[in-house]
């Protein structure tokens, strides 16, 4: 899907161009680049403010409809507030919430990455330009007529970004726009409809990552039977649409360095099975593929900045259908590690499907760490609402780091709790375990489970039911499927596991 916000970079004294979008801050300054760009136009924002008691806070924006000495059609005068709480990561918020007051329709837009400071840094303008694709982001494929008024509807802008220095603003913006990429990727997989992105369409989608350089191997259910993935392929049997596991590998490291690596949880339709789920909100559950999707989206953005690291993705694919072949409650499988599961409840499946991948990696590339992906349980929306993935982890190092990677990109982590107390709430007495507890915990017990297939391995699980699908929205979301998690684990390994230049 292209996109609807496409964004170039101009120097401050090329002339705006349709919109013309600036910045001030709570005491109605105005950059130096600002003010010589609107000339004798700068008290007219000023009378303007006045009559309209705009006092520049963050978000507030003063429009100005065909302004007196300004080729413009439109004047937008947006607030950043008090300019010493600004972080890097608010940038991309501005971005967004400069998207935000475009309307719909095919406009040229000139922004002015200035501010009563002094003009923006270059990666402070990349973060920008990030925020107004990420803002201008929808999904409407399949929409044949648009309802006038709709909100954001069809929002087709191309923006130029004035700043101080374009080359350096380009430089920033080449890495930045590649993630950008990877998460539109993310959220195009997680609204697509079920009938459309079903296993075998999600692996082949995954296999255009080849374009990269991404090395791409599918495991068909022959290939998972011979390994023995019994956990995954109890899930997939119940659906006539064939279970797939995909491993994805980007090389940009060392040859010989150990992997770091991702794995996601792909259940591409989830009625709960034998275990059916209630018919409200089921269409939701198309969504249920969000840590598959996130990894797809990672490795796009890895191999597309040419990421200096080496990295090893991971989805298992299936769809959890009760049809008579279906697995049951009481039925016993027997996993890749050899491990036997109880099946209490059918709609326990995601972990089914993650622990036969986890253990598949583990064993076969060794990695420094793991880290999983899934729409795990509901629970963990009970505990954190949708502000906060769910996080935990056998690693406290790991952790750690992912918990500061949260607060810089704004993908926030919290983390949970793991102990023996919780483990032996899923022994089973006729197998080695069983796929649930007991109803309190529920969300650390699903944790416990996977626990037991990393083999030792540092490993962290982020359970994002309440943060892939159907989260608010934010100033760079508008969309149902949020692409959560591919900012996030980019800066994770562009922190920490990236080889420096």
């Amino acid at each position: 899907m292209p996109d609807a916000v496409k964004v170039g970079f101009v120097p401050f004294s090329a002339a705006p161009r349709g919109i013309l979008v600036v910045f001030c801050d709570d005491t109605m300054q105005l950059g130096a680049a600002t003010r010589k760009m609107l000339g004798a136009a700068v008290d007219l924002v000023r009378r303007a403010a006045e009559t309209n008691r705009f006092k520049g806070k963050s978000g507030a924006a003063l429009d100005i409809l065909a302004p007196e000495g300004l080729k413009a059609k439109r004047l937008i005068v947006m607030g950043v507030g008090k300019l010493a709480g600004l972080k890097d990561n608010d940038f991309l918020g501005l971005g967004g919430t400069a998207a935000g007051k475009l309307r719909a329709g095919n406009d040229a837009v000139t922004i002015v990455a200035d501010l009563p400071t002094g003009p923006m840094k270059p990666d402070q303008a990349a973060a920008l330009a990030s925020g107004l694709r990420l803002r201008g982001y929808k999904f409407d494929r399949y929409k044949t007529k648009k309802k006038e008024g709709e909100e954001e509807a069809a929002l087709r802008a191309d923006v130029s970004v004035a700043v101080g220095d374009v080359a350096a603003a380009r430089k920033a913006f080449a890495p930045a726009s590649h993630i950008v990429d990877g998460v539109i990727t993310a959220r195009d997989l997680v609204n697509e409809p079920p009938n459309v992105l079903f296993p075998v369409e999600f692996a082949r989608r995954a296999a255009a990552l080849r374009k990269l350089g991404v090395g791409v191997d599918v495991l068909d259910v022959k290939a998972m039977t011979k390994l023995g993935m019994g956990a995954l392929l109890g899930v997939a049997q119940g659906s006539k649409q064939p279970g797939r596991t995909v491993i994805m590998r980007w090389n940009g490291g060392k040859r010989g360095d150990q992997p770091v690596a991702f794995i996601g949880k792909g259940v591409c339709f989830d009625t709960g099975g034998i275990s059916i789920k209630g018919a409200a909100s089921m269409e939701d559950m198309k969504g249920d593929m969000g840590g598959a999707a996130c990894v797809v989206g990672l490795m796009h953005a890895l191999a597309a900045r040419k990421a200096k690291v080496n990295v090893v993705g991971a989805i298992g694919l299936v769809e959890n259908m009760p049809d008579g072949n279906a697995q049951r409650p009481g039925d016993i499988v027997t996993s890749m590690s050899g491990q036997t599961i109880e099946i209490i409840n059918t709609d326990a499946e995601g972990r089914l499907v993650l622990a036969d991948v986890l253990w598949y990696v583990a064993k076969k590339f060794k990695p420094k760490f793991m880290v999983d992906l899934a729409t795990l349980t509901g629970a963990i929306m009970v505990a954190l609402g949708t502000e906060y993935a769910g996080l935990f982890s056998n690693n406290d190092e790991l952790a750690e780091r992912l918990s500061k990677v949260g607060l810089a990109t704004g993908e926030r982590v919290w983390r949970m709790p793991l102990g023996p107390e919780y483990d032996k709430l899923i022994d089973s007495q006729f197998a080695d375990m069983k796929n649930t507890g007991t109803r309190n915990g529920g969300s650390i017990t699903a944790a416990q489970f996977l626990q037991r297939f990393v083999d030792g391995t540092p490993w962290a699980h982020l359970d994002i039911a309440g943060t892939a699908m159907g989260a608010p929205k934010t100033e760079i979301n508008q969309s149902w499927g949020s692409g959560y998690g591919v900012r996030l684990l980019d800066r994770l390994v562009a922190e920490y596991y990236e080889a420096r230049k």
